[in-house]
């Protein structure tokens, strides 16, 4: 997927050799995490894949959910897992399970496949890091036939909260990694919809799944900023913040108190 400049996954292929392995390996953690796995259920229960399709996974990643789609369409059916990354894509074949997966690298604003070529589209916190979400959104919407079915996934940043932890220090972790977002990265989720609508899609419906993160060990596979690894000169912080912060967080986690709650939206529709 191409990626904005302002994120870690920006330019997967461009980082040292030990932080393209790190990133890899949180987006198949994540990937693994029960609250990512019930989004995903909410997301598939609504594209609704059938046997025979030809299905674009738009943003791939690791390819995990391009081969459980895989095990959808069945024998009859292809996915093609695209993702901007030449790494990821590498790394999407070595876990290559045999199953009817085609990887290739790709832009989701400019894809190289004819219109109408397939019939669904699954594309996961993916927009929230384009350059042009509504480009991106067009691109999905011409390659799929009418009549086929597009499933967007993606987070709504300004949801995000805690408990637990002090909330004056919660809200200043908070403000430091929306200053890192530009607006479209913070509340993408909640914009998929309209922009579905936009597109002349229809049957549309968009199911908002709030995550819920009960320690700070869970929390942190999904939560950069609850996560100890993530360096600490990638935080916008004032000097001595992070380590108040994570102070409070393992404290939270000891007591049994702590609290993080994160909406991804999944919104699915009918290509007209």
């Amino acid at each position: 997927m191409k990626q904005m400049d302002r994120t870690p996954f920006a330019d997967i292929d461009g980082l040292p050799r030990e932080m393209t392995a790190m990133l890899l390996a949180a987006l198949e953690a994540m990937g693994r995490h029960p609250e990512i796995r019930r989004v995903r259920r909410t997301a598939m229960d609504a594209l609704r894949p059938e046997p025979g399709w030809r299905v674009l996974d738009a943003g791939s990643g690791a390819g995990d959910v391009a081969r459980w789609l895989a095990a959808e369409v069945g024998p009859s059916g292809e996915v093609i897992a695209l993702d901007y990354s030449a790494a990821t894509i590498a790394a999407a074949i070595e876990r290559h399970d045999g199953s009817n997966v085609r990887y290739t690298t790709g832009d989701v604003s400019a894809i190289d496949l004819p219109a109408g070529s397939v019939d669904g589209v699954w594309c996961e916190r993916v927009l929230q890091h384009v350059d042009d979400a509504d480009a991106a959104v067009a691109e999905l919407v011409r390659v799929t036939r009418p009549g086929g079915r597009i499933c967007l996934i993606d987070t709504d940043w300004s949801s995000l909260a805690f408990d637990g932890v002090p909330s004056q220090l919660s809200g200043a972790v908070v403000a430091a990694m929306h200053g890192r977002l530009t607006p479209r990265q913070i509340d993408m989720g909640r914009t998929l919809r309209r922009r579905l609508i936009g597109r002349g899609v229809y049957d549309i419906s968009a199911t908002p799944v709030t995550c819920l993160f009960g320690d700070p060990a869970s929390a942190a596979v999904v939560l950069p900023m609850v996560n100890p690894r993530v360096p600490e000169d990638s935080w916008m912080t004032p000097p001595g913040l992070r380590d108040t912060w994570f102070s409070h967080v393992d404290a939270a986690g000891a007591r049994g108190d702590f609290l993080a709650v994160l909406t991804i939206w999944a919104v699915t529709g009918t290509v007209g």
